[in-house]
């Protein structure tokens, strides 16, 4: 149901990829890292600190090698040289969001969360809103994956107030709805939802668009509006069928045998589950078939 750890790598490979200009070696070593090859990576990048030990650049792809292999202690050492010698606050607020990220792989959350609240606040002071909203919406993810919901809650409505355009609102709005649903404020966590559905609509990749369907149809049956969640169900799997999105056309179907179970058609309910197994055997998504016995349980 969340998509915050690809988010996570995402926004990595944006700073990685984008915000730097880099020479060969370095695009190398962070493909290594891309690649989890860390021993490759460490490699490349103390070639690269042999000839200049002040290379911000090369320090930062060894402070994510040594993440990746596990090494939080190393990681947080070599960013923060990496910290102390960027000649911005822009930087520094780069850093500080890697070493968060650092933290957040080793699950060590609190020192995550301080790393990007210090990421928000260096972004603010350099009127940054775009990386002190990613940084925010960052702890809050650290929160909810530690099950601090009003925390989580706390953040992404804070972060939604920087958003800068209907895709980070749409992002904001998806955040706020699934804390609301964790926290037991169902009501509130359709209403979001609804703006987030409608929101993708318009303007959120293909993947958004579904996503906020699925979760839509999930909210509607829990607020008992099955017309609703039924509608807008049947709407995303025929959307799934004809853009070739097998895993939410199996997710539409065991929600929809849900809404199905809920409205007394138990035999329509368990030909949709069917269906949703069907699709788990032949794209061999083993977290496809677990993800539905979960959500079947008891339906069987």
């Amino acid at each position: 149901m969340k998509l915050q750890s690809t988010l996570t790598l995402i926004f990595t490979l944006l700073i990685i990829n984008n915000v730097y200009a880099m020479d060969a070696d370095i695009v190398k070593c962070n493909a290594a890292v891309d690649n989890r090859d860390a021993a490759g990576a460490l490699t490349i990048a103390n070639h690269a600190l042999k000839a200049n030990k002040n290379d911000i650049d090369a320090l930062i792809c060894k402070g994510r090698a040594f993440s990746i292999s596990g090494d939080v202690q190393g990681a947080v050492t070599t960013l923060k040289q990496a910290a102390d010698l960027s000649p911005t606050p822009f930087d520094k607020t780069v850093v500080a969001i890697l070493t968060g990220n650092a933290y957040k792989m080793a699950k060590q959350y609190d020192q995550a969360i301080e790393s990007y609240h210090q990421a928000a606040e260096l972004a603010k002071t350099d009127k940054n809103q775009n990386y002190e909203r990613i940084s925010i919406n960052l702890a809050g993810d650290s929160f909810f994956e530690t099950q601090k919901y009003q925390q989580a809650l706390d953040a992404y409505t804070a972060a939604s107030k920087l958003a800068a355009n209907d895709n980070e609102r749409g992002e904001s709005y998806e955040n706020i709805a699934l804390t609301h649903h964790k926290l037991g404020q169902n009501d509130a966590a359709l209403e979001y939802q609804i703006k987030a559905y409608f929101t993708h609509e318009k303007v959120g990749t293909l993947d958004q668009y579904a996503h906020s369907s699925i979760e839509l149809g999930r909210y509607y049956t829990i607020a008992k509006n099955y017309v609703a969640a039924e509608n807008t169900l049947n709407k995303i799997i025929k959307f799934a069928k004809e853009q070739g999105g097998a895993y939410y056309e199996a997710q539409g179907y065991y929600l929809l045998a849900k809404v199905k179970v809920a409205t007394g058609d138990k035999p329509a309910a368990l030909a949709l589950i069917e269906k949703a197994n069907k699709i788990a055997q032949e794209t061999k998504d083993q977290a496809l078939t677990q993800e539905i016995l979960d959500e079947t349980a008891g339906i069987v």
